[in-house]
């Protein structure tokens, strides 16, 4: 999709030195996939690897996951900038000052979670305010440490909003959440998508969104999250946008 810079005429509300560095991140985001989808990158042998493995072979599988760790291990393949606008803009609509993502990566989409909890918990007596935050998590101990790097240049509109919990997830997440979650962003290996939304579930507030990016060129790996809320149609409403790759939005509402 072609990039469009983020500038002072943007309905983004952030600061100058933010939007530089959020087009730069963009930037950086959008060569790392234009490389590895060229035609003779490693990507085609990978692709040629989980055919394999969809089919049975084991060996093939296993080389496939090995592999596809080690190229996206120094990869940044960020959440879209359109995409990135949207959520934002809708945590704003939201109102959402307790949101959860799970999958960080270096940072990037997190930002517009924090610009838009912050933004939002001005609006609150210090007391809310207090427990106004983006909980980011990461498994990737290199990725932490830039994604630290990038808040950290981002300053005082986007770090002081942002609590990173590092390791695995399904650890990371099982204790100290807030009492209720507004917003959800599933940016992450797909099978861990169901497992951390079992963790969170019983922390959602009715009303929460939850939104999961690329279900559709991911199709095959999100099939679990799908039968998960299929079993609880009555907890879950889910339609998906028309983004590249596939955009799920979903109201939980038990």
């Amino acid at each position: 999709m072609p990039l469009v810079p983020i500038d002072a005429s943007s309905t983004l509300d952030a600061s100058e030195q933010v939007k530089a560095l959020l087009l730069r991140l963009h930037t950086n985001s959008l060569a790392q996939e234009e490389e590895i989808s060229k035609p003779d990158g490693k990507w085609t042998t990978l692709k040629a690897l989980k055919r394999r493995g969809d089919a049975g072979d084991a060996a093939a599988l296993a080389d496939y996951q090995q592999q596809f760790d080690d190229l996206m291990r120094d990869k940044m393949i960020a959440l879209d900038q359109d995409k990135a606008l949207f959520i934002y803009h809708l945590c704003r609509a939201l109102s959402a000052t307790r949101i959860v993502e799970a999958g960080t990566s270096f940072g990037l989409s997190t930002i517009y979670l924090a610009l838009a909890v912050g933004q939002n918990a001005s609006k609150l007596g210090p007391g809310q305010r207090k427990t106004a935050k983006v909980i980011a998590t990461e498994n990737e101990p290199s990725k932490a440490i830039l994604a630290r790097q990038h808040w950290k240049e981002a300053g005082e509109e986007v770090e002081p909003w942002i609590e990173l919990r590092e390791g695995d997830l399904r650890q990371t997440l099982a204790s100290n959440l807030p009492e209720e979650i507004d917003f959800v962003l599933f940016d992450i290996w797909t099978p861990m998508v169901v497992p951390a939304l079992r963790v969170l579930e019983p922390n959602l507030k009715k009303g929460a969104v939850i939104v999961a990016d690329n279900v559709t060129s991911s199709a095959y790996g999100y099939e679990d999250f799908h039968d998960y809320i299929k079993t609880r149609r009555n907890a879950y409403r889910s339609l998906v946008l028309p983004y590249s790759g596939g955009l799920e939005f979903t109201v939980y509402d038990p």
